[in-house]
């Protein structure tokens, strides 16, 4: 649920194409049926493209939700965490192909290759194809250590939480901060190893991140801040019974999850021409300010994509509801439809034991800070740059959040907010 890859580009370098008007669109090919390849093919058929339309998604399952993977699904409150059923695609007359792995495209015959060896011709692809789990290099590789992206890897984290005594989990950012309430919620004792000087610290900054801090301490979380993992230690039938840590020290667990981080699955545009972000700065595919790429009727949508912003920038937004709103301006400008005029205040949330931690805006570490409540657990504060609100992050104060959305559409001056906070 980070923000990735700022990086200003040159624009002349790679001029953008413009859109075919809604009657020449032929195939449309969307790659990758997460939220964001759904939510675009849905948005294609509510603007009113009525032409074939194929979704394609390499695992086997229907198109599925994930934030609840690291919540209620690992914790056994829910099986079922499917978006759509299948009625639902032939409804819509969405072709939609599971167990198809896209491998390259050859933008010049418009043809998505596919790992059977045939081919999947278009007139407009769409690049939805998310993200991969970082895994840290130099490690043993043992049973019982997990990374967490798709149903496959929660479904497995699931069956072993349910007898395991004792959890590490590494890096605190949203997905380690999940996991480790939910292991807490199921009993597991939980070792969590931040790095940096607080969990969120990257993201938030380091001030919001002492509260969360604070709140899984009293949560009975062994947090440990500004160490790093440094190697598993393993029984004899090379199943992981613990970890040594950066700092020396020694930790047991049964079980292990890597948070470290995602990187954009990109690798099959190798040698496509398709322009993609330095990796450095967090790679995707640039895009612009609709999803068009540097090809001809190739676009880019959610955590893969790297669109331009209002600052210049282009950045990749890791968050569930800027899929479906990336999904509604990329459907109307490939069909030439008028797009959504709405301002767009970005907004995310992330589920901690019994606390809703949500964002509003676009709040970064760099901004300044300023707390305005907090009673020990729940908390409000206001983010600003050059004196304007650019963000507000709340912790158990729902309504509170969502009342600034306007004043983070408009800048709101700071210094009056504040000033109306006091007594």
């Amino acid at each position: 649920m980070s923000e990735r890859s700022e990086r200003k580009i040159d624009t002349a370098e790679h001029a953008l194409v413009p859109e075919p008007s809604a009657s020449e669109v032929g195939p449309i090919v969307i790659v990758g049926a997460g939220l964001a390849g759904l939510r675009t093919a849905e948005e294609l058929r509510r603007a009113g493209y009525e032409g074939e339309l194929i979704l394609i998604g390499e695992e086997s399952r229907l198109p599925y939700d994930r934030p609840p993977l690291s919540k209620q699904f690992v914790r056994g409150e829910t099986d079922d965490t499917t978006l759509r059923p299948a009625e639902f695609f032939d409804e819509k007359q969405i072709d939609l192909r599971l167990n198809t792995e896209a491998v390259g495209v050859d933008t010049a015959a418009r043809q998505v290759r596919l790992s059977d060896g045939g081919t999947l011709g278009y007139d407009q692809l769409i690049i939805a194809t998310g993200l991969q789990p970082r895994r840290l290099p130099g490690l043993p590789d043992l049973r019982g250590v997990h990374v967490l992206r798709g149903h496959a890897d929660a479904t497995a984290l699931r069956a072993e939480l349910s007898r395991a005594g004792t959890a590490l989990v590494v890096g605190a950012g949203f997905i380690g901060c999940e996991l480790a309430a939910s292991f807490r919620a199921s009993g597991v004792q939980v070792v969590l190893v931040e790095p940096q000087p607080t969990p969120l610290a990257s993201v938030l900054g380091e001030q919001i991140g002492a509260l969360v801090a604070r709140m899984h301490r009293a949560e009975g979380v062994d947090l440990r801040c500004g160490t790093g993992l440094d190697t598993f230690l393993a029984d004899d039938t090379d199943r992981v019974r613990g970890a040594l840590l950066s700092d020396g020290s020694e930790v047991a667990a049964g079980l292990v999850v890597i948070g470290v981080g995602s990187r954009p699955v990109t690798e099959w545009l190798a040698d496509s021409g398709i322009a993609l972000a330095d990796p450095a700065a967090g790679g995707g595919v640039l895009a612009d300010e609709v999803g068009r790429t540097s090809v001809e009727g190739v676009w880019a949508v959610g955590d893969v994509a790297a669109w331009l912003h209002e600052t210049g920038l282009r950045k990749r937004v890791e968050h569930w509801t800027n899929a479906g709103e990336q999904a509604k301006l990329l459907a109307c400008a490939l069909l030439g439809a008028e797009p959504p005029t709405a301002a767009r205040v970005p907004y995310f949330w992330s589920d901690q034991y019994d606390v809703k931690i949500q964002a509003l805006g676009t709040p970064s570490a760099n901004d300044d800070v300023h707390i305005v409540a907090d009673d020990g657990r729940k908390f409000l504060a206001y983010y600003s740059q050059n004196g304007r609100l650019t963000g507000v992050v709340g912790a158990g104060m729902t309504g509170q959040v969502m009342k600034a959305r306007a004043k983070i559409a408009a800048g709101a001056p700071i210094a009056d907010l504040l000033a109306a906070t006091q007594p």
